[in-house]
């Protein structure tokens, strides 16, 4: 099936048609999700019904045109064999990368070769020939009436030529908006080939599709780093601005991002606990499921519900499931030092003796005392031993925070159990 059209290719799934028409179902099963209002058109369709005649025959007539816009921009070699019109041969299916014999602007044909020296002419309209995709782009535009464009960067220097293109055909281009790439977490361009990106359905194993909606909102002009580790903290950020939005004056409410998100009707759920400490509560507890994580929290906000709080119950099955697959394989503990393990000895006594309210304040100012009396120059050393050493990681959510959703006594005996490892 090779120079065949991805419509007459079959489906190797076995589900449709064509491979052609497999990945359209797929796209569109995409948009579905997320509830985009559509209509939706193939380009295999477009052709052979007719939808694009009009423009193929005006393409015929300003041949000359659309050849002097393509011609500077390809090299010697191509420039002698290249043609705006790719016929489809009348006998195999197959696409033609062909020079063109002659083009009859007023009868709308093609005449050309192909491989075997046979001559055919053939009407550029009913589906008989494909244009070359830069041509195609602009002829698209003219032919659907396309007054809005975005693309991604890797098209902004074909931009120009779609547009002269339009503009030969007798049709105003449309306004176009340019947004940048991504990159992995190494700062490279993403690649099909290297493997190096994540997908959609990746994302939202582990995060609501409104985190992603954040993410692609911000900076969108400006190339982003997207890998796994920036799912939580866009997650975060979704809930912190869903957050403040209720108390926001009409003006600030139109700059936060949720009001986009939602179509101007964000939801008036807030959650209690951020979704990093969801991955910190899960990193100690290891539950076996969401109602052994709700025992945790309902300590924390006796008001809260899996069956009040959605979001956030929610919210604990992706911390469990992205948890599992990214936090655990790089847990790396390591052993305390002496003024330490000092230190935390002494934490873990005021916390079995603590006796005052259990809230999030008082239990990290407890911490912040306990590593000023030992003497840690910088506290930031001290919150970030307390991490490594009984969380396996070098960062993590306001240790107060953590203490009170684990609870005082829990955060005690972990204590001990990590000083008491070999």
């Amino acid at each position: 099936y090779l120079q065949q059209p991805l419509t007459a290719v079959p489906d190797p799934f076995g589900t449709h048609d064509s491979y052609g028409a497999h990945m359209n179902a797929r796209l569109c099963a995409f948009l579905d999700q997320f509830g985009f209002e559509y209509e939706f058109l193939s380009a295999t369709e477009c052709y052979k019904s007719g939808r694009f005649d009009a423009m193929l025959l005006e393409a015929a007539r300003k041949y000359q045109d659309i050849m002097d816009v393509m011609l500077p921009t390809l090299g010697e070699e191509r420039q002698a064999t290249y043609s705006p019109f790719l016929p489809i041969h009348p006998d195999t299916g197959e696409v033609l990368y062909v020079p063109m014999k002659a083009v009859d602007g007023e009868k709308g044909t093609v005449t050309f070769e192909d491989a075997s020296g046979k001559e055919f002419t053939l009407p550029v309209t009913g589906g008989h020939v494909k244009m070359q995709w830069k041509p195609d782009f602009g002829m698209r535009w003219a032919a659907l009436g396309v007054d809005f464009e975005m693309f991604g960067k890797d098209h902004q220097a074909n931009a120009p030529i779609y547009s002269k293109i339009t503009r030969i055909l007798g049709v105003r281009p449309p306004e176009q908006y340019v947004y940048e790439m991504f990159l992995d977490e190494k700062g490279e361009k993403i690649s099909k080939t290297k493997g190096n990106g994540i997908s959609v359905e990746d994302w939202l194993k582990y995060a609501p599709d409104e985190s992603l909606g954040l993410f692609q909102f911000q900076k969108p002009r400006v190339a982003k780093k997207l890998y796994f580790d920036v799912i939580p903290k866009a997650v975060d950020e979704y809930l912190t601005f869903l957050e403040k939005y209720p108390s926001e004056e009409p003006a600030r409410q139109l700059e936060n991002p949720v009001w986009h998100i939602h179509s101007g009707n964000p939801p008036a759920e807030t959650t209690p606990v951020s979704f990093a400490l969801l991955l910190n509560l899960v990193a100690v507890a290891n539950p076996e499921d969401k109602s052994q994580l709700w025992g945790f929290i309902s300590q924390y906000a006796p008001d809260a519900s899996p069956e009040k709080n959605l979001l956030l119950d929610e919210l604990a099955g992706y911390a469990m499931s992205y948890y599992q697959d990214f936090v655990l394989p790089q847990k790396t503990y390591r052993a305390p030092t002496d003024k330490e393990r000092a230190a935390m000895e002494d934490l873990s006594a005021r916390l079995k003796a603590f006796d005052g309210e259990p809230t999030s304040e008082n239990l990290q100012t407890l911490t912040f005392s306990v590593g000023k009396e030992h003497e840690f120059e910088n506290l930031r050393e001290w919150f970030q031993a307390l991490y490594e050493v009984l969380l396996g990681q070098s960062q993590g959510p306001r240790f107060g925070s953590f203490a009170a959703l684990y609870g005082v006594a829990n955060t005690a005996r972990l204590m001990d159990e990590a000083l008491a490892r070999d």
